[in-house]
């Protein structure tokens, strides 16, 4: 439970504290407590006692056709050495030292089944292929663990529907030449049965492949100096320095008043391998004094290694990680190496008039609550009728609720993006299930991670992971791959368990953490006892029944997959709605309930840690969920308000007085410039949100009876009411939500909600309006009987357009001016292929 009995002293407090940061709203800072982070202090000619030849490591697969037997009965895979022609190839062999073939589509499928290497736990980096091709513009390659369905149309089907791929540019013509396909979805070699190659991307090209290999993770560092890295161990990512045995790598560092190594290790090598830490005063000549040294046997896994320095406080030393093992070139991996300062105190704005308080600077902590697939009309603060979130009910009461918070997006792919960039998605470019961030952009985490706080991000699914390069900013991601539980959409549990741990080592140290949980996204059975809190439990082996009959009704592969009908395919499978959807909405309803009781867990910690009072929380969610409100059921597919409605609470008792209700309408994009404000840090200049500290300290004065109104305050504390939109794009592939074809964008300004459907089917209509918030749901249009206010917000919608893409980011990172090391840390890290 939260603590009642504070409130009083809360009101006082957060009165004082929302007024401060008003005030300073358009102030900057260097951030508080800094933190020395290695991998930004790192140079290659800080490296010492490098070993004179690397090992050179085997390739995982290598198939060289140069070199293939002739064809001989019974004598295993033949000349192609396993490979075999799974769709849109003909005449596969091989003639000449040469793979050769002719694609008869644009999508033609070369498959292997992988027969060595499969106990090895390391991550594939890349593929290497030699080849010439006819014609085309891209190769394409993709890994898969499991066993492919029988028929080749089945499995060309699985393919296109859930596109792994990951491409490179090819060049037609008569010379072969070697391409490399690097993967970055952090696939183990133990993990992977079947090697799927598109070649080309066009009908009637020839095609000769001389050879092709696999490279792990291992063999590839094997190749290359030491230095700054992305690096994964069960999914777990960190920012890291990786060196090769017996370097030692030494940093001249003045340490805080208070310093820890914050540290893990990891290794590829099954023979020990040792790390060592030590430190000597700069300039020294002294042996130096041993701080750490750990010994790791088993690999394949991060070892938290963390070292206290407090008895150099102050000091200019020589800091030393040094790495030893019995074969020269065995690989170490420092795990978000970074020098924190437990007691700095809290940076203020230059200039800025001091809070009398004690607890009054920025929160020493903010966490990030992201709810995917979250209605917020299931939940009880916002009037449900069933108890479905009694904790995030206290939050709001305890904080501020936003009445009505519209999501940019209607998928996470998109959502994500526009919540952690303060970016709508026209100018963030994301808008396809394998599209990137650019690197160009400055996320949330980034900017905390740079005024010293230690970053943490735990996503439920790739869309929030690296695979859309949000892991910007973040010193250290879960991927959803990491989860022990791989088919349950239920992630709040053990990502708070982890989080625990994770908040109890830096209880001392400013903190951002990410925490996206997945509960309420299908499948929308939830864990015990929650499972049968509203749904029939006599109604769910009819349920399933009744998926998979309605999967050989549903079209669309990405909603056959998750059981997602329209009415229409409900219909035609004789299917009654109702009780259907009854179950699915009662299931929804008791995984939100599971996830209430994961976030309790959560404020438990941080009461436990003595953190509550000096946290930052934030609860909202990505987009909602359709329930055949306009005739569909998933998500992502348009912009009705079952979608673009989403909850939004923000807690701290230091800043924030409890009971604040904000009926204006507000964005996500909003949150990020709210919370840089409430930790006293700059908002970046691109941002395109503003943020909500105005409405917050008007709803504090009107609920204090100070003032004349609402509108009034807010807009004289520095609020600028604007129009709030939400997009949906065109895609392409089947993985995206259907359907592809559409484009609509809608604006809700003043009491109304305007849709222009810009690409629709035909006879659809080119605009909808609707009564908002009235018509919550979008199901009574106006458009014929209000043609001025249809104009007129369109209008606002052409204008909102072109300020969007005049702000859109560059679609990958600029790279005039820089240095061919800047270039390199960059593909290290991710940001840029």
């Amino acid at each position: 439970m939260l603590r009642a009995a504070a409130l009083p002293a809360v009101v006082s407090r957060g009165s004082l504290v929302l007024t401060g940061l008003l005030v300073l709203s358009h102030c900057s800072s260097p951030g508080p407590r800094p933190a020395i982070r290695l991998v930004d202090e790192f140079a290659p000619e800080l490296v010492a006692d490098a070993p004179l030849e690397i090992r050179q490591a085997p390739s995982l697969d290598a198939w060289d056709f140069t070199a293939s037997p002739p064809a001989e009965a019974g004598s295993g895979p033949g000349p192609t050495l396993g490979w075999r022609a799974a769709d849109g190839v003909a005449g596969l062999t091989v003639r000449e030292g040469k793979l050769s073939a002719r694609s008869t589509s644009d999508w033609p499928l070369l498959m292997v089944q992988r027969a060595q290497g499969l106990d090895d736990a390391d991550l594939i980096h890349s593929l290497e292929i030699r080849m010439r091709t006819s014609a085309g513009a891209n190769l394409s390659v993709a890994l898969l663990g499991d066993q492919p369905p029988p028929g080749n149309g089945q499995l060309v089907a699985m393919v296109r529907s859930f596109p792994w791929w990951e491409t490179t540019p090819v060049v037609s013509g008569e010379s072969f030449q070697t391409y490399q396909v690097r993967f970055g979805m952090g696939q183990s070699a133990s993990d992977t049965r079947f090697v799927f190659l598109r070649p080309v991307d066009v009908a009637d090209a020839v095609i000769e492949i001389e050879s092709i290999r696999l490279i792990s993770r291992r063999q590839h560092l094997a190749r290359i100096a030491s230095g700054v890295g992305w690096h994964g161990f069960q999914e777990i990512y960190r920012e890291t320095l990786v060196s090769h045995a017996p370097e030692r790598i030494r940093f001249d560092l003045d340490l805080p008043e208070r310093p820890w190594l914050d540290l893990h290790v990891a290794t590829v090598d099954h023979a020990p391998v040792t790390f060592r830490v030590t430190a000597r005063p700069a300039g020294s000549s002294s042996p130096g004094r041993l701080l750490l040294n750990r010994v790791v046997t088993t690999p394949h896994r991060w070892e938290p290694a963390s070292v206290n320095l407090a008895d150099l406080a102050g000091s200019r030393v020589e800091i030393s990680l040094a790495l030893s093992a019995e074969e020269p070139g065995s690989l170490g991996f420092w795990g978000t190496p970074v020098i924190r300062n437990n007691t700095a105190p809290p940076v203020l704005v230059q200039g800025a008039p001091r809070l009398e308080s004690a607890q009054s600077g920025p929160p020493r902590g903010v966490v990030f609550i992201l709810a995917d697939t979250l209605r917020k009309d299931h939940l009880n603060t916002y009037g449900y009728q069933r108890k479905t979130a009694p904790l995030i009910s206290e939050l709001a009461a305890q904080g501020a609720r936003f009445d009505h918070a519209l999501a940019q997006a209607t998928w996470t792919k998109v959502s994500a993006p526009a919540i952690l960039t303060s970016l709508y998605p026209t100018s963030h470019r994301v808008a396809n299930f394998t599209d990137r961030l650019s690197a160009a952009a400055t996320t949330l985490a980034e900017v905390y991670q740079g005024a010293g706080y230690a970053t943490v991000a735990y996503s439920s699914v790739p869309f929030t992971g690296k695979f859309t390069n949000l892991h910007q900013g973040f010193e250290e991601l879960h991927e959803s791959s990491s989860l022990s539980r791989k088919d349950s959409s239920k992630t709040a549990r053990e990502f708070v368990d982890r989080l625990g741990d994770w908040l109890s080592r830096h209880r001392e140290t400013p903190f951002f953490v990410f925490l996206h949980v997945f509960d309420p996204h299908d499948p929308y059975e939830p864990d015990r006892p929650w499972n049968n809190l509203w749904a029939d439990p006599k109604r769910r082996d009819e349920q399933k029944k009744l998926e998979d009959k309605l999967r050989e009704i549903i079209s669309d592969p990405i909603l056959r997959l998750f059981a997602m009908p329209s009415r229409e395919e409900l219909m035609q499978a004789g299917v009654d709605p109702e009780p259907f959807l009854r179950q699915n909405r009662d299931w929804y309803d008791g995984s939100i309930r599971g996830l209430d009781v994961e976030v309790a867990r959560l404020m438990g910690h941080l009461q436990d840690l003595e953190l509550l009072d000096d946290t930052l929380v934030v609860f909202t969610s990505d987009h909602g969920e359709e329930f055949l409100e306009h005739g569909r059921t998933f998500h992502g597919q348009s912009t009705y308000g079952e979608l673009s409605q989403i909850p939004l609470i923000l807690y701290h008792p230091n800043a924030i007085p409890p009971g604040l209700v904000i009926p204006e309408v507000v964005q996500s994009i909003d949150l990020m410039p709210t919370l840089l404000e409430l930790s006293r840090l700059p908002v970046p200049q691109e941002a395109m949100g503003q943020s909500l500290l105005p409405l917050l300290e008007a709803a504090r004065r009107t609920k204090a009876g100070d003032g004349s109104g609402f509108d009034r305050l807010a807009a004289g504390l520095g609020w600028q009411p604007r129009p709030a939109v939400t997009e949906k794009a065109t895609t392409t592939g089947h993985a995206t939500p259907p359907p592809r074809d559409t484009e609509s964008f809608a604006l809700v300004w003043q009491g109304w909600k305007l849709i222009h459907h810009t690409l629709r089917p035909a006879g659809g209509p080119q605009y909808q309006l609707f009564k908002f918030p009235e018509d919550g749901f979008d199901q009574e249009d106006l458009a014929g009987e209000h043609d001025e206010i249809v104009s007129q917000l369109a209008s606002l919608l052409d204008q909102w357009k072109q300020r969007a893409e005049a702000n859109r980011l560059p679609e990958t990172l600029p790279t005039d001016g820089l240095s061919k090391e800047e270039l390199d840390r960059l593909r290290s890290l991710g940001y840029i292929q």
